[in-house]
């Protein structure tokens, strides 16, 4: 997939204008782009023997992993289709797409059988096959990504208005999901260790023994390529850029270095989760403007809040993982000021998106709504202890950032 994604964006591929031969031989003299898009054929080659290997190991394994290995074997009949039809056509922009669609089918399949065949070492037991399913998409934290692709949508609707191409925006949150999942997949096997000491994380596969470190690094990796690629290939650049800037700050930045050193960690390492915007934007315009800026500020200014919140309500948990969330470190009354101070601040940055980012009355009406229920929790939460108003806060918080940025969305539209 990296070869043919290469061989794409180099413009080789048409090198070879032939197929199955290339300029009319088996083997080309390999100079200038005939290599990578000879390499590239060799590759698919090695591919299909592989898997038709798999295909013949799991001749006596239980029908799921079965099922698994003719479905991949017939992916890379597609896929090998789809890549003579991709020379034939000269390399039309729908053959392309397709070719890429099926190579990630074809990746998806063979990373569930080899998660599957791990788990059931050879013999799945009845309904085993499908909690590994559940436990490899758990690994990218799906609801997670629901509400950043939430914030990608909505986004490129405001950039775009009634003309937005509906190929865009499907290139788009697959990418943005794609790269949403590898930096979730990476913190989870970074955070092994501290999450089997927490009671909310221990379940999680890798803590709880489900899925190997390894398998959850190298879904991570592989989906941190394939979205920067999609994002190159079949959208932009800058889109490309951003997505791995998100993804290398959420993982390295964030994980690695700060959430284990200071109580600001989900300050600034709420910068990763505020990048969707400019994704979106930049997918649609091809720039960052200053209310895609106004809208990464909104993220960024309602992360604090939302998961100090959660830590209020697991402060316990916090502290016997070792990590100096604000509770643990500066104590629940300086949090839940902080709180305030932060949720005033979110507030008053979405009411900038109508004279700075051209939001329309339905917008303000929302805003102002939306922002008084929050404040108001918020108040609620300094006046009140206990585990249920930190919650309250938190679960309103979520239905708050999905509903503020589907509400601009719905202005610019009408």
């Amino acid at each position: 997939m990296v070869l043919g994604g290469y061989v794409s964006g180099s413009g080789a591929a048409l090198a070879c204008p032939d197929f199955p031969l290339c300029r009319g031989a088996v083997i080309p003299r390999l100079v200038g782009p005939v290599l990578p898009h000879f390499l590239h054929r060799v590759g698919a080659l090695t591919v299909a023997l592989v898997v038709l290997l798999v295909v013949w190991q799991a001749r006596h394994s239980a029908a799921p992993l079965r099922r698994l290995a003719l479905g991949a074997a017939g992916l890379v009949v597609v896929q090998i289709a789809l890549g003579a039809l991709n020379i034939t056509t000269r390399v039309a922009p729908p053959v392309t797409v397709m070719h890429l669609v099926a190579a990630t089918l074809l990746f998806g399949t063979l990373v569930l059988l080899a998660g599957l065949g791990t788990a059931a070492q050879g013999e799945a037991a009845p309904g085993r096959w499908r909690q590994a399913a559940v436990d490899y998409l758990a690994l990218t934290k799906p609801r997670i990504i629901l509400l950043l692709l939430v914030t990608t949508a909505t986004t490129m609707v405001v950039a775009g208005g009634r003309h937005l191409s509906p190929a865009l925006v499907a290139f788009t949150m697959l990418g943005g999901a794609m790269a949403a999942g590898a930096a979730n997949a990476l913190n989870m096997y970074w955070d092994r260790d501290v999450d089997a000491r927490m009671q909310r994380t221990r379940r999680r596969p890798v803590p709880a023994g489900r899925v190997p470190p390894r398998h959850a690094l190298a879904l991570g990796l592989v989906l941190a390529a394939l979205s920067v690629l999609l994002f190159g290939l079949l959208v932009n650049r800058l889109s490309a850029a951003l997505a791995l800037g998100g993804i290398l700050f959420y993982v390295f930045v964030y994980t690695v270095w700060l959430k284990r050193l200071t109580p600001q960690n989900i300050v600034i390492g709420g910068a990763a989760g505020a990048v969707p915007p400019l994704v979106g934007w930049a997918a649609v315009t091809g720039q960052v403007a200053a209310p895609a800026v106004l809208l990464f500020a909104v993220i960024f200014l309602w992360t604090p809040p939302h998961f100090w919140a959660l830590a209020l309500a697991r402060r316990h948990d916090y502290a016997a993982a070792g990590i100096p969330m604000l509770p643990v470190v500066a104590g629940e009354a300086r949090t839940r000021r902080e709180i305030l101070r932060y949720s005033m601040a979110l507030v008053g940055v979405t009411l900038l998106l109508v004279p700075v980012g051209g939001a329309g009355p339905l917008y303000l009406v929302s805003a102002l709504l939306l922002g008084g229920g929050f404040l108001y929790l918020a108040i609620s939460l300094g006046r009140e202890s206990g585990h249920r108003p930190a919650m309250r806060l938190f679960g309103y918080s979520t239905v708050y950032l999905a509903l503020i940025f589907f509400a601009l969305a719905v202005d610019r539209i009408v």
